[in-house]
């Protein structure tokens, strides 16, 4: 029984190999316990059995069923060994086709935050240049102001002192004029009065 045990258990080791691998192993041949072999011995006269070692069969058995056994697992190890190496390449294809594709993308990336950084360094620079272009446009009109006040207070100013100066000139003209009229008048009068008096004269020769 103990021998059936292990013939109907060995062969599991078939299915540890998968699909994955290479042509080569696929083929490769897994030695196989002879079960004809087996039965025939089973199946032998009891004479035979007699003869025999039944602890050296038994023996002979097992070495017959650990050769097998150690076979079949190393041909499934290779297997196994195979598609954990064709997956661990796939893996680190896969992992290296994503990794630059990453670091593409990251360089990318850094370089459009570099441009992006960039631009906004222009911007700040010519705002901050426009800010200093109104600040001297506000000093200028703040100036040009500043002289345009000055210049009409000025003009007041003279104005002022011009009206002041005419005021003055007129009153000197009016008392020019005032002393012109009287010396006028006197001289009139004066020259009234002689011509009275010649005619006076005159009046009085030819009474005489």
């Amino acid at each position: 029984m103990e021998s059936r045990k292990d013939l109907t258990m060995a062969p599991s080791g078939r299915k540890h190999g998968g699909k994955a691998g290479k042509p080569a192993q696929e083929d490769q041949t897994i030695p196989t316990f002879d079960f004809e072999e087996e039965r025939k011995e089973l199946s032998g006269s009891e004479e035979d059995i007699r003869e025999a070692d039944i602890n050296k069969a038994l023996l002979a058995k097992r070495k017959r069923l650990e050769m097998y056994t150690k076979a079949s697992l190393k041909t499934s190890n290779q297997k196994i060994e195979h598609v954990w190496k064709t997956q661990q390449e796939q893996r680190q294809k896969l992992n290296h086709e994503f990794s630059q594709q990453f670091l593409t993308l990251f360089q990318q990336w850094d370089v459009d935050v570099q441009k992006a950084e960039e631009q906004e360094e222009k911007l700040a620079n010519m705002l901050r240049q426009q800010q200093k272009v109104f600040q001297q446009a506000r000093i200028v009109q703040s100036q040009r102001l500043k002289t345009i006040k000055q210049l009409y207070e000025q003009f007041l100013k003279s104005m002022e002192e011009l009206e002041k100066s005419n005021e003055s000139l007129l009153a000197g003209a009016q008392n020019e004029l005032r002393k012109e009229m009287a010396m006028l008048q006197k001289k009139i009068m004066m020259d009234t009065q002689q011509q009275e008096m010649a005619t006076v004269r005159k009046s009085l020769q030819s009474i005489s």
